[in-house]
């Protein structure tokens, strides 16, 4: 049987790593997305015996161009979104670049990966899409307006392609993590601090969120779709 190609955009992150490992050992074959790193990209591909790709996911055009040549080899029937971009700032400081470059990484770069893949994907009746959202869309957080505003579109967004692509078995959900360790958040919140936030009194593990990212992708969660799950450690 041949394997289901699966593209991870953000596949260079801490996170985006652990997810490329969790489908390459579901046998996927994965396709890493990389844009400022192209030698972390190519180097995981190698690890998992898949393929980078590198490209602007903010950028419309470059991104429809790279997916029409991926789709060359065949249709992507696995796409998981987790490329993102934090820029942190009071609202009331914010400069439009700040908000456009969040929003245009996070929301509308789901719509430039998701759009040119989607019919392909239908057309052989199975698809998973998971779209990597945040808890901060759903309580909040000082100097996030444009993260959150970002990672919230993504859940309604979500939500109407899941009833879109549901006749056609593709499964559309959001995930939604809290504080997973990174070395980013190692430095921004400190230990006691992380008890004071989270209910279970320490970091997510990138590995975590990667294997629920990997559930979502399966045969086994063929009934679950428009559904935005949270794993946070009891934050929200």
């Amino acid at each position: 049987m041949r394997a289901i190609r699966a593209l991870v955009t953000g596949g260079t992150s801490p996170l985006g790593g652990a997810i490329c490992r969790a489908l390459a050992r579901d046998g996927h074959q994965v396709i890493v997305h990389g844009h400022a790193n192209p030698d972390r990209a190519a180097a995981l591909a190698a690890e998992l015996g898949g393929s980078s790709t590198i490209f602007d996911i903010a950028d419309h055009d470059a991104t429809r161009m790279a997916c029409e040549a991926l789709l060359d080899s065949g249709p992507i029937q696995v796409l998981v979104h987790n490329a993102g971009a934090h820029d942190d700032v009071p609202m009331a400081a914010m400069t439009q670049a700040q908000w456009q470059r969040v929003i245009g990484v996070s929301l509308d770069g789901f719509f430039h990966v998701a759009r040119p893949l989607l019919l392909p994907m239908m057309g052989t009746r199975f698809g998973r899409i998971v779209a990597m959202s945040s808890v901060s869309a759903i309580m909040g957080n000082r100097g996030q307006a444009n993260y959150a505003a970002a990672k919230a579109g993504l859940i309604g967004a979500v939500r109407a392609l899941s009833l879109e692509c549901a006749p056609r078995g593709v499964t559309v959900n959001a995930v939604a993590p809290g504080l997973i360790d990174s070395p980013a958040i190692a430095a921004a919140v400190p230990p006691e601090a992380v008890k004071q936030m989270v209910p279970a009194r320490r970091l997510g593990r990138p590995e975590e969120v990667a294997d629920l990212v990997a559930f979502l992708c399966s045969d086994r969660a063929g009934y679950i779709t428009g559904q935005t799950v949270s794993i946070n450690g009891g934050m929200a």
